[in-house]
């Protein structure tokens, strides 16, 4: 009697093969790595991983002489040797290694068309191509089968029958192979693994697939073009971009796609369907690869390993984005001005500075879109419309992707990871600004002054000093700014607000760059360093300042009397002198003052404060040029 596992009741030939696939439900790895302490379920995946820390490579190519560690990498390199075959077929062609494949391949010849095949049961189906017997027909579609099995599987298309239960779930399946595989989900088998990494799948394909991503094998080349691929299915897409197949067309939007599953997907956008789901969290997906992306997200799982610095990635694109910060490769090229981009949304976004094309025009207040969809979204703005609601505390929101941001401030997610340095951000466009810090791109010009800028906002900002624009007003003084921010921290002198405390001092600032700098004092910190003398500043506007002294740059000038001054502070202070103008009012006497300086001076007759000793004799002042006097 057969050895049966008693957790899902599959059968072995022995005792050992029923020990060896427990281990696939208890996850059980008694083989482990004395130099990485890495667990294995199989002896054999042991010594193959031993090779990765030993560099030994046992499978030699008699061709090449290339060595490697496993004998399948071996197998799928002897495809490159594809031109290189000594033994040809005289009715075909083809050419073979060995001659004894020859032999067998010879052997397979029809009298028809002289393909050759494998296997004598597929000859045979073959042949009644030749003679028309395609002997199963469907009653309803009169499509046309080889074999009764075929016409069977197919009639369940129309009937929408699946006799294959799930005994689990109850899900119904159309053969018995879907079945199969799906029954692993339950099972947790996994029983093909990947002898380098030890990574499992359910299915055979699903690991010969992924055998290609250590060996970056491609095995599909174009025939017009030579592009390789590692799946046939991509390479039967790329060759319909050569003879502009398009054969595929959605009936909603009209839309052409060269793949029929491309539609199938494209469809999607339209019904709103999605039918993958993840198991942990419930999110929905429209395509499976999206929910296979998901995934990782859970398991962690970062199979994409960059060759340079050995970083993970749980995507294949996300490896490909990483590569571009080793090789500085720019493959996105504008077409009208050549300027490169490291990415194609950053491309997309660029031309459209060129083409300006906005043909959506708001009713209302006139402005134009690119998209009708952006349009719509800012019509709301004028309806005051917010369709989507928070469930968790009820805020409305005008976007359904403002909604999606928001929700991460409750789950803490950051589904964005910068692939370069640690960070990672609740937003896509918020990584991609981070990212120009290490590229140090700068996609956004000035036209009038040519002067680049990392984000559009600041390249907004700039160009009011062109335009002298100065769009936002306070409301209690009038006073104009040119941006947002400035009117903010403005509006904090009315309000006397300063929201940025010192965690060492009682000092609060209105601004948080302010603080920063306040926070120097402490540290000692002086990052601001001047070529020419090595004097060091808390900050680079002190820098600025002081570099006038060594250039006698005097670019502040009174209108007045022309006396020109290294500050513009210097410059107001001065022009004080003219218009008599005294802002600053002592509280204890009233006596009005033309500069804080002359303020604080003041105030010390009043709190009889000497801060200025004479280090001779111990006398003390309270203005610093009494003490020079002295």
């Amino acid at each position: 009697m057969k050895p049966v596992c008693n957790i899902c009741n599959k059968a072995f030939f022995c005792q050992s093969n029923l020990i060896r696939h427990l281990r696939s439900h208890t996850n059980e790895k008694p083989f482990s790595c004395d130099i990485c302490n890495k667990a294995f379920s199989r002896r054999p995946q042991l010594v193959i991983h031993l090779r990765s820390h030993t560099k030994e490579k046992p499978f030699s190519c008699d061709i090449c002489n290339k060595a490697f560690s496993l004998r399948t990498t071996l197998m799928i390199h002897l495809r490159r040797h594809i031109n290189d075959k000594q033994h040809e077929c005289d009715i075909c062609h083809k050419t073979f290694i060995l001659r004894s494949e020859l032999t067998r391949h010879s052997r397979t010849h029809t009298n028809f068309c002289n393909k050759a095949f494998s296997q004598r049961s597929h000859l045979a189906a073959h042949l009644r191509r030749h003679t028309n017997d395609m002997r199963y027909e469907c009653d309803i579609c009169h499509k046309t089968f080889l074999h009764n099995w075929d016409l069977t599987r197919h009639l369940r298309t129309h009937t929408k029958e699946k006799p294959f239960i799930c005994k689990v779930c109850n899900k119904g399946f159309s053969d018995q192979s879907a079945l199969r595989t799906h029954l692993r989900i339950h099972t947790k088998e996994r029983p093909y693994a990947c002898e380098i990494c030890s990574k499992t799948f359910a299915r055979r394909p699903s690991l010969t697939q992924h055998l290609l991503v250590h060996t970056n094998e491609k095995p599909y080349a174009c025939d017009i073009c030579n592009k390789a691929f590692a799946r046939r299915s991509d390479l039967t897409a790329h060759s319909r971009t050569h003879a502009n197949e398009k054969r595929y067309e959605c009936d909603v939007c009209n839309k052409i796609f060269s793949q029929r599953a491309s539609l199938r997907i494209h469809l999607r956008i339209h019904s709103k369907e999605k039918p993958f789901t993840c198991d942990i969290c419930n999110k929905a997906f429209s395509q499976h690869s999206s929910l296979k992306i998901h995934l990782r997200t859970h398991t962690k799982d970062q199979p994409y390993v960059c060759d340079i610095c050995n970083k993970a990635f749980s995507q294949h694109t996300h490896l490909m984005r990483h590569l571009r910060t080793h090789t500085k490769e720019k493959p996105y090229a504008c077409d009208i001005c050549h300027k490169a981009y490291s990415q194609s949304s950053e491309l997309t976004r660029h031309l459209r500075a060129h083409t300006k094309d906005k043909q959506y025009a708001c009713e209302i207040c006139q402005k134009s879109f690119a998209y009708h969809s952006s349009l719509t979204k800012h019509l709301r703005t004028h309806m005051k419309e917010k369709p989507y609601t928070c469930d968790i505390c009820q805020k409305p929101f005008t976007y359904r992707c403002l909604l999606v941001i928001h929700l991460r401030t409750h789950t803490k997610e950051k589904p964005y990871a910068c692939d370069i340095c640690p960070k990672s951000y609740s937003r896509s466009d918020e990584l991609t600004i981070h990212l120009r810090t290490h590229t140090k791109e700068k996609p956004y010009t000035c036209n009038v002054c040519q002067k680049s800028f990392t984000y559009r906002s600041n390249l907004t900002k700039h160009l009011r000093t062109h335009t002298n624009e100065k769009p936002y007003t306070c409301d209690i003084c009038q006073k104009p700014f040119s941006n947002r921010s400035s009117l903010t921290y403005h509006l904090r002198t009315h309000t006397k607000e300063k929201p940025y405390a010192c965690d060492i001092c009682p000092k609060t600032y209105s601004q948080s760059s302010n603080l920063t700098i306040h926070l120097r004092t402490h540290t000692n910190e002086k990052p601001y360093t001047c070529d020419i003398c090595q004097k060091s500043f808390f900050n680079r506007s002190s820098l600025t300042k002081h570099l006038r002294i060594h250039t006698k740059e005097k670019q502040y000038a009174c209108d007045i009397c022309n006396k020109t001054f290294f500050q513009r502070t210097y410059l107001m202070r001065h022009l004080r002198i003219h218009t008599q103008e005294k802002p600053y009012t002592c509280d204890v006497c009233q006596k009005p003052l033309s500069d804080r300086s002359s303020l604080s001076s003041h105030l010390r007759l009043h709190t009889k404060e000497k801060p200025y000793a004479c280090d001779m004799c111990k006398n003390s002042y309270s203005q610093s040029s009494e003490l020079t006097r002295h």
